[in-house]
């Protein structure tokens, strides 16, 4: 019991430690909210306002680029079945409408288009669920006549490879 009675002491008092910081420390940097934009990072990306200001393309997208084209909002599964499963069993559908894909258990909010078309769309999303939160940026593009979505992640923690999913009907 001895032997360990030091050694705890030892890291409670390295990880330990009062309020002892100087003033100085206290006036060296403003408070940053956790959940602010990194603007360092971001400030060499357009906002979807600038990018419809200065891209004459995206003016011709409704809403000025800021929603999912119509022609891939619906509902579509990885695996067909699960389009006439019951809400809830639905394990690999993914429900999309003007901002929001929705899946089994998660849920991802638009807040970043970075180009769209009629059939292809390349987005940041704030995802959110079981307990976490997450951004992704997602590249989702119409094939086999819109009867096909394929999806790709992108960044950290993306999967890895394209998903095919299937349109559901009505």
């Amino acid at each position: 019991m001895k032997i360990w009675t030091m050694p705890a002491l030892l890291l409670l008092a390295a990880c330990g430690g009062g309020d002892e910081r100087s003033d100085a420390e206290d006036t060296a940097a403003p408070a940053i909210p956790a959940d602010a934009p990194n603007a360092e990072v971001d400030a060499d990306l357009p906002t979807a306002k600038q990018e419809a200001s200065t891209n004459p393309a995206s003016d011709s997208i409704a809403g000025a680029g800021a929603a999912i084209p119509a022609a891939i909002r619906g509902r579509w599964a990885l695996n067909a079945a699960d389009c006439a499963a019951k809400k809830g069993a639905d394990l690999t559908a993914v429900t999309i409408d003007t901002a929001n894909l929705r899946f089994y258990e998660s849920h991802g909010e638009l807040t970043h288009v970075r180009e769209s078309g009629a059939n292809r769309l390349v987005a940041d999303y704030r995802f959110s669920g079981e307990g976490q939160e997450w951004d992704r940026r997602i590249e989702l593009t119409l094939a086999d006549g819109g009867k096909m979505l394929v999806r790709r992640d992108m960044g950290e923690g993306a999967a890895a490879g394209a998903m095919r999913y299937t349109r559901c009907a009505g």
